[in-house]
């Protein structure tokens, strides 16, 4: 099994102040040729609800019916690498001009590139 970056998918995530786990979406960012054809895994983004307090670099999912997603959602940059055979199923993909809007963030966040971050916040 392997993934596409920009793919959303279903993982597991387990709550930190209790013993439960839900499912909940993410996006993948690495490349499958790359990392996730070798590896067994993908690297991740946490997908959350826009109406959650805004972190740095939060990028707007504005297709929701191609992401697959049912509510307002933004991409969060709290990153993980996660087993393909954790992966609950797919939901989506982000459409291209958010998938740019992606890449541009991380660009950021890798310290190769500028934007306005406000430009990708969702608005409070």
């Amino acid at each position: 099994m392997s993934f596409n970056a920009f793919e959303v998918v279903r993982v597991p995530c387990p709550f930190t102040d209790r013993d439960a786990v839900k499912n909940r979406p993410a996006l993948i960012l690495s490349n499958p040729q790359a990392f996730g054809l070798p590896s067994g895994r993908s690297v991740m983004a946490m997908i959350t609800s826009a109406s959650n307090a805004p972190w740095p670099l939060d990028c707007i999912a504005s297709d929701l019916a191609c992401a697959g997603l049912p509510a307002p959602s933004v991409v969060r940059f709290k990153l993980f690498t996660l087993d393909h055979r954790l992966v609950c199923g797919r939901l989506g993909a982000l459409c291209e001009e958010d998938a740019h809007a992606v890449q541009r963030a991380m660009a950021v966040l890798c310290g190769q590139g500028r934007i306005r971050v406000t430009s990708l916040a969702p608005k409070a």
